[in-house]
């Protein structure tokens, strides 16, 4: 294990457990939460203003930092809502590119490059149109201008991004929860836990443990989801697998893995639970550009990659890739309680 590697290692058992380091940084979380006080107070006073977009909006965010599973979850949402007989759109941030002060609008298949791993992939698995800006408020008016037939809007992350009204807060978190409870830097959360209680639902991203919380009357909803593998796909030639047939011969021992997500450990865990054991794991920084191949020393005649790494690695020559994609399940009528939440939400008449 690298230097860094095993720095970023220890920082992660620190956020989840505690320990020196986490208490030595305490007083930095102190000036975290001042400034996420300041923040909320400024919005809610007045001294900032929220720009309230003409359609109902939808922020799908996280307290942890990194990868909690957000986008499964905005994928769902947007699949859910049109079969509930809306016209999502979603805006997102489009991390780690390069964009000027108009923002990007687009359909379909999107450069990851041009758009961001994340919402090239959530275009491509729900065809709903996507918008990218940092400024979420320029984004959504993108939006809307260029696809007026959008009559709600999802938010991938977003969360804390206060500039933009929201109509529905849903927090993903995962197995990890909480962590310590800390603020950043001691701890791995972006607000206070209590703002848990203040959103409309909580999705936790963890294998069932038996029915969520019951009463949908109470805020928030408690809903568990678990990522259910629907099989794999050769990036080479679209050729589809199902995840049982990499444990089998004579696939089996010849199987590598690689995941550049929040979580690479959740990727490989999920590999593990379909009865394949890797030959060898590769985990990746999240959102890992693939500028430059990374498999060339892993061995095996198959590598399982998610499909967030998927959209950035058509243009490598690699044909032992594949894409694992996933579906999220959840414990109750998500799509059904989201859509009653929405319609529930008074809206003036949009001109």
């Amino acid at each position: 294990m690298s230097t860094s590697s095993f720095l970023l290692a220890f920082l992660h058992r620190q956020w989840r457990h505690g320990g020196w380091l986490s208490t030595l940084l305490t007083p930095l979380s102190a000036l975290t939460a001042r400034a996420v006080r300041r923040k909320r107070d400024d919005y809610r006073n007045g001294r900032r203003r929220a720009w309230r977009a003409p359609v109902p909006v939808v922020v799908v965010g996280n307290l942890y930092v990194g990868g909690t599973g957000k986008t499964p979850v905005v994928i769902a949402a947007v699949e859910g809502l049109r079969a509930q007989g809306w016209t999502p759109g979603v805006v997102s941030r489009g991390y780690g590119i390069e964009l000027g002060a108009a923002p990007r609008v687009g359909q379909g298949a999107l450069s990851p490059r041009e758009f961001g791993d994340e919402p090239a992939l959530i275009a491509r698995a729900s065809n709903a149109p996507v918008a990218v800006h940092p400024k979420r408020v320029l984004a959504a008016q993108a939006l809307l201008q260029a696809h007026p037939e959008v009559d709600v809007i999802v938010s991938d992350d977003g969360l804390q991004h206060l500039q933009l009204a929201r109509d529905i807060e849903i927090v993903v978190q995962d197995e990890r929860g909480t962590g310590n409870g800390r603020l950043l830097p001691a701890g791995p959360l972006r607000e206070p836990a209590s703002r848990l209680g203040e959103v409309d639902a909580v999705i936790t991203n963890a294998a069932f443990a038996g029915d969520a919380p019951a009463g949908a009357a109470a805020a928030p909803r408690h809903f568990h989801m678990r990522l259910a593998p629907a099989g794999a796909w050769r990036l080479a030639d679209g050729q589809r697998q199902p995840l049982a047939w990499f444990a089998q011969p004579p696939q089996a021992g010849h199987v590598a893995a690689a995941a550049g997500i929040g979580n690479p450990q959740r990727f490989f865990q999920t590999l593990r639970d379909a009865g394949i054991d890797p030959a060898a794991e590769l985990p990746l920084p999240d959102h890992y550009d693939y500028a430059r191949s990374p498999f060339g020393d892993l061995p095996g005649d198959h590598i399982l990659v998610t499909a967030k790494d998927a959209v950035k690695c058509a243009a490598l020559d690699e044909p032992r890739l594949w894409e694992v994609r996933v579906a999220a399940q959840f414990s109750g009528d998500f799509a059904g309680w989201l859509s009653d939440a929405l319609i529930a939400v008074p809206r003036p008449a949009r001109s």
